[in-house]
């Protein structure tokens, strides 16, 4: 029983992190959670302990932990690997989907595009994820599918920022929409080439927004 609830709490806290749920920087107190969620504190600790364990949680002195900081070469050390094995998973993916995939994935654009109109931040981020995640889930390679879905854990939070800039919401699904297009024709390599300018694209924003960020520290001293 207890090992169920363990389970239960680590993944309700995995989906947080890949739906950006919790922001970087944010700690995550064991007792609160414990009080939140009415259990003690000991399957909440083994949860935290786990995805500390695998990169996407640090600890913190007073029996907390947090969610590490995003900076600059922390982006693009995983940006880097991501953009190589998500291309991947895309292509590998394509072939493998059937109409009910098809069928989830386009209600999934579909939700995003709405989320956006409504400035709806968490349920674009949740319906983001889910989009490549079930997408990449279909490549037929758990190996490749766990390093991506490391990946996301560890970038999932900074995925908030995207919605600092005005202008750029309007353009969060496009590339969605494109690679969806390419899938639906079954054509593997274009979805690939879409999904990759996907990643680029939004990279580069939030590579820029650090820099900004970086500046304004600088400035403040």
């Amino acid at each position: 029983m207890a090992d169920n609830l363990q389970e239960q709490l680590y993944q309700r806290i995995r989906e947080g992190l890949l739906a950006g749920r919790f922001q970087p920087g944010e700690r995550l107190k064991i007792r609160d959670l414990a009080t939140e969620w009415g259990t003690s504190p000991m399957p909440v600790r083994a949860a935290l302990q786990r995805l500390v364990a695998e990169g996407a949680l640090e600890g913190e002195p007073q029996r907390s932990v947090r969610v590490p900081p995003m900076t600059r070469t922390r982006f693009q050390q995983i940006f880097q690997v991501r953009l190589n094995l998500e291309g991947l998973a895309v292509e590998l993916a394509t072939p493998h989907l059937g109409p009910p995939d098809l069928d989830l994935l386009r209600a999934l654009v579909v939700r995003m595009e709405a989320a956006i109109e409504q400035r709806q931040v968490q349920d674009y981020l949740s319906a983001n994820s889910q989009f490549h995640l079930q997408l990449y889930r279909a490549c037929g390679n758990p190996v490749l599918l766990r390093s991506i879905e490391s990946l996301w854990l560890q970038v999932g939070p900074f995925f908030n920022r995207l919605f600092t800039g005005a202008d750029l919401s309007l353009r969060l699904n496009d590339f969605h929409e494109d690679a969806f297009a390419a899938i639906e024709a079954g054509d593997a390599k274009a979805a690939r080439q879409f999904m990759e300018q996907d990643l680029i694209y939004f990279a580069q924003f939030l590579l820029n927004l650090l820099d900004l960020e970086a500046g304004e520290a600088r400035l403040q001293r």
